[in-house]
């Protein structure tokens, strides 16, 4: 994070996404803040707050690939919830507190694959040895001390042997007989009404006085060893060590993004679904404002998660939320539309460009795709014009063009074996032309 400037936060984004600078320099100073407060002295550590951030735009432009790019530039643990979701306490619906605890457990996650990673190379080593004595068991006579140096010696031997040829990957078509321990819970609770606690501290009291029962299971041996790897590494980390660390840096480093934020704006009378908007944004606000989450890892401060909301709001405004929620949100930034010239560049300048995907999958077919200038000119064009003439969904119009356009490619890919296909201008007309001129085909096509 050290290296990590805004500027270079801006430069590694710029990787993925076109466009945006003011969304991108908001997040990236957001992140700088970051790193700034943990250096400073811990009595005025905990008063400096994150500045949340609202993004502002129609849909398909980044609002949520920025948030999620950062979080691994920022090797964050990041989630993304769709405030549609939640409901006021009373009503069906998920319960505000879930993004916390699912925060959590994806923070969990991370922190132990960084800590089975660590052990990697040892776990490897003692599920080695664990398979070699399931594949090659010592004879009862082996283990008494009076046995001659020399039947030990050779056991020994064909042990070593046995090992070289398992690394070599010799004895993958083996099957093993290995011991699997799972703890048996005899009910679940199946729902999303906020139940899930209820289920969590069920699970968690039975699951003491459930005892680990052992099942035998016929494994090839790849798996065996991946299994007994997996055992190994468990057995090697600090589960209390692991979660002590997960929750610092849900606390710390962690980001919400909360989309469709505009779906719970109430336009100032209570009809309907507006009832419970109100409801969801007071049941945000303490968790927005900083409150402590009671979750199966142990309680959870949300005063440093940084929260960014995002809303095309075309039926509201941010002003609609209530004044509470908009204090919390000091930052906000409104993305631009996207037109042709976007298109062009989303097509063939980031990491991930569409073009590069769509050769990259028909090249293992071997087929050989080359999108030409003016048909990657054309497709943008289409793209920009649907858009205008319809829904605008943004750069996610360029899916629905690319597929139809390649359908019969896509199709025909196995058949063509080593084949070599240009498209250009005249090709893309004469598969999408029709479409588009029919402005009620291409609103349900295109």
């Amino acid at each position: 994070m050290d290296n990590l400037t805004p500027r270079k936060i801006v430069e590694e984004l710029d990787k993925y996404i076109v466009g945006q600078h003011k969304a991108k320099k908001a997040v990236a100073i957001a992140m700088r803040n970051r790193w700034r407060r943990q250096r400073l002295s811990p009595e005025l550590r905990d008063e400096v707050l994150p500045k949340n951030i609202i993004m502002i735009g129609p849909t398909g432009v980044g609002k949520t690939e920025i948030a999620r790019r950062l979080s691994r530039l920022a090797n964050a643990p990041f989630v993304k919830v769709e405030a549609s979701k939640f409901t006021e306490v009373g009503y069906v619906g998920r319960d505000v507190e879930s993004m916390v605890r699912d925060l959590t457990e994806i923070s969990i996650g991370m922190v132990k694959s960084e800590h089975v990673e660590k052990v990697r190379e040892k776990a490897k080593a003692l599920a080695e040895d664990r398979l070699l004595d399931v594949l090659l068991p010592v004879p009862k006579g082996l283990r008494s001390a009076a046995l001659e140096d020399e039947e030990k010696e050779k056991h020994k031997e064909t042990r070593e042997r046995l090992r070289v040829q398992l690394r070599e990957g010799k004895l993958d078509h083996r099957y093993v007989d290995i011991e699997v321990k799972e703890k048996m819970m005899p009910f679940g609770v199946v729902s999303n009404v906020g139940l899930e606690d209820l289920e969590i501290n069920l699970k968690e009291m039975l699951g003491n006085f459930m005892p680990e029962k052992s099942k035998r299971k016929k494994v090839r041996v790849p798996e065996a060893l991946s299994i007994m790897r997996q055992e190994e590494a468990n057995k090697l980390i600090d589960i209390d060590k692991v979660t002590k660390e997960a929750i610092d840096r849900a606390e710390q480093s962690g980001i919400v993004f909360v989309d469709e934020i505009d779906k719970i704006a109430s336009r100032g009378y209570a009809q309907g679904p507006d009832v419970s908007r109100e409801g969801v944004q007071r049941d945000l606000l303490p968790i927005v404002e900083g409150t402590t989450v009671t979750t199966k890892h142990g309680p959870v401060r949300t005063e440093h998660i940084l929260f960014i909301a995002a809303g095309a709001f075309h039926m509201t405004k941010p002003s609609d939320l209530i004044p509470e929620l908009q204090g919390r949100f000091p930052i906000r930034v409104e993305l631009e539309p996207l037109g042709k010239e976007e298109f062009i560049r989303i097509l063939t300048e980031p990491y991930n460009a569409l073009i590069k995907q769509y050769t990259a999958l028909l090249s293992t077919e071997d087929v050989v795709i080359d999108f030409t200038k003016d048909s990657i000119d054309e497709i943008a064009d289409i793209a920009a014009h649907v858009n205008e003439k319809t829904e605008n969904i943004g750069a996610r119009r360029l899916h629905t063009v690319l597929e139809k356009l390649l359908e019969d490619i896509s199709f025909e890919a196995p058949e063509k074996k080593n084949g070599n296909l240009v498209v250009d201008r005249k090709y893309v007309q004469e598969k999408l032309s029709e479409i588009v001129k029919d402005e009620d085909l291409s609103r349900y096509i295109l």
